[in-house]
């Protein structure tokens, strides 16, 4: 019972995070916000582990491999944020929910696992899901909705050199490697060129999109603790439930009834595909 909360509390957190940064970039560059993102969640994330996690910062074995993921994570959020900043927060979550159909396609690749029948169609299905989303050939296909596809691809294979450093990395150490890499390279090549002065209000949700990706991240590790990552897995698409709470509210985006049905079949792909894998040694 306790994974299953800090699960579903970290899937309440990271969506207000999104919320905050679609706000913001009414008024701020992405880039600014991307930064935002890792400078305040290194400030907050770093204390933390100090005083609780002290033992756990031990140098990481796979330097490059820390270095590779945090790139890609910090590709991926610039790419989200972007599509969020020009189409709503459900549909860009939507297309960007293809992250573990890219875990699935790219694993034998990379992880070498072996990857049967069943769950090769359901990414097959899950990718017409995504083109359920945007259409095309029947609605204008904008850069914003091709960001979130490229979230998701990206998403994926961040997640894939996740897998590869569980087995040598402390997962708070790698939390905490992916914000500095973030942090260090927006801070001293980026921002010197795009940076507009925020108010102190902006400055307050800047630094609320660090809290609660810090807070959100914090408890997808505890909820690890507790149960297996494909166990969980599954819970994560009660973000989408967060998200269009946030839309609506806020924003007053609804997703159409085309965004809805492509949602469904994602999530039916991707639920099918992590309970395949929780099927131990059954052929396919």
């Amino acid at each position: 019972m306790k994974a299953i909360t800090f699960n579903l509390l970290a899937w309440v957190m990271l969506p207000i995070m999104d919320g905050f940064a679609k706000y913001l970039s009414s008024d701020l560059p992405v880039l600014q916000i991307t930064w935002a993102r890792y400078f305040f969640t290194v400030a907050f994330t770093l204390p933390i582990m100090f005083f609780f996690f002290r033992k756990n910062l031990v140098w990481t074995d796979k330097p490059k491999l820390q270095l590779i993921r945090g790139l890609i994570l910090l590709t991926a959020n610039l790419l989200f944020f972007y599509s969020i900043s020009i189409i709503s927060l459900a549909k860009a979550l939507t297309l960007a929910f293809i992250a573990p159909l890219i875990v699935t396609a790219f694993s034998p690749i990379f992880l070498g696992e072996k990857v049967g029948f069943r769950r090769w169609s359901a990414v097959i299905i899950g990718f017409v899901g995504s083109m359920v989303v945007i259409r095309p050939g029947f609605v204008e296909i904008n850069l914003a909705s091709l960001a979130a596809l490229g979230t998701g691809v990206m998403y994926g294979f961040y997640l894939i050199i996740t897998r590869k450093l569980s087995s040598s990395d402390n997962p708070l150490l790698t939390l905490l490697l992916t914000g500095v890499v973030g942090a260090i390279i927006y801070s001293f090549f980026v921002m010197p060129f795009v940076w507009v002065k925020p108010t102190l209000n902006q400055w307050s949700m800047m630094a609320a999109t660090g809290i609660f990706a810090c807070i959100g991240h914090l408890f997808i590790i505890l909820s690890l603790k507790y149960a297996d990552a494909s166990k969980l897995a599954p819970l994560s698409y009660f973000e989408i439930v967060t998200m269009i709470i946030i839309g609506y509210y806020f924003f007053s985006d609804l997703p159409d009834k085309w965004t809805f049905l492509g949602l469904f079949i994602i999530i039916f792909s991707g639920i099918y595909i992590s309970r395949r894998e929780n099927i131990v040694k059954e052929p396919e």
